[in-house]
């Protein structure tokens, strides 16, 4: 999908990608290869290919922040196919709604089918966040950009995220799936363990003060619910992208 993009153009946007899709111009070595295109100056072509092959480059490169940079936030689940090897799925626990207010509590990390678990206290820490992030091409997260990203910013001053992001609740509703991450799990049959069904927020908030005052079987519980809303933006990511793909995608893309 990312070398079929070209809403990253100055000028250029969904109306226009999809009418060179449809014309046959398919990819960016399409695009190049033509001398001429329906509606664009031969002055505005030449200044569209320089910007083609320096994103071929970049992509050669395997340079995700490029991408991060010249595509907007509502693209970025473009480059889930060209990066997602390399992707960390992340989701926190907090005391409260408000970053000013509350705590993080845990922070879940899911990355190449390893789950690291961070905890206050113990093994939370900037550094260990910022590594993860530093050794990821893309980010994955359910309403992340609203909630936990900000939230760990505002705790961990100088947490740089510079990677794409691709955020799953803002995905879901392009595609006409609506609700919270629990309720799309269920529309999708994505599964979790049975005794974490009834879990939510504000549940996690109560297995934290449960263990904080001395029940190691409530951060137990707390740890395996994060866990599951982690590695489940996995299969989440994988059906939206393909229900993207053939929303807002070109048809050659689209499977036979």
């Amino acid at each position: 999908m990312l070398t079929s993009t070209f809403v990253h153009l100055k000028g250029i946007g969904s109306s226009t990608e999809r009418r060179l899709w449809e014309e046959g111009i398919a990819d960016w070595t399409a695009f190049r290869e033509q001398s001429r295109l329906t509606g664009i100056s031969p002055s505005r072509k030449a200044l569209y290919d320089a910007d083609l092959a320096a994103a071929q480059d970049h992509l050669d490169r395997r340079n995700a922040r490029y991408f991060a940079g010249c595509l907007h936030a509502r693209d970025h689940w473009r480059l889930f196919r060209t990066f997602g090897a390399r992707a960390l799925y992340l989701d926190i626990e907090t005391t409260g709604l408000s970053a000013h207010d509350g705590q993080v509590t845990i922070v879940g990390l899911y990355r190449n089918g390893r789950m690291s678990t961070l905890i206050w206290g113990d093994s939370l820490s900037k550094d260990v966040i910022q590594e993860e992030l530093d050794q990821a091409d893309l980010l994955i997260t359910f309403f992340g950009s609203v909630f936990d990203i900000p939230y760990l910013q505002t705790h961990f001053r100088g947490l740089q995220v510079s990677i794409p992001h691709f955020d799953l609740c803002f995905a879901a509703r392009r595609v006409g799936l609506q609700g919270g991450l629990k309720h799309i799990e269920r529309e999708l049959d994505i599964a979790r363990e049975s005794d974490l069904h009834q879990l939510d927020g504000m549940e996690a908030v109560r297995l934290w003060h449960q263990y904080r005052a001395g029940d190691a079987a409530a951060l137990n519980l707390l740890v395996r619910y994060n866990a599951a809303d982690t590695r489940n933006l996995e299969p989440l990511a994988e059906c939206l992208f393909d229900r993207l793909i053939t929303r807002y995608g070109p048809q050659s893309l689209l499977p036979l």
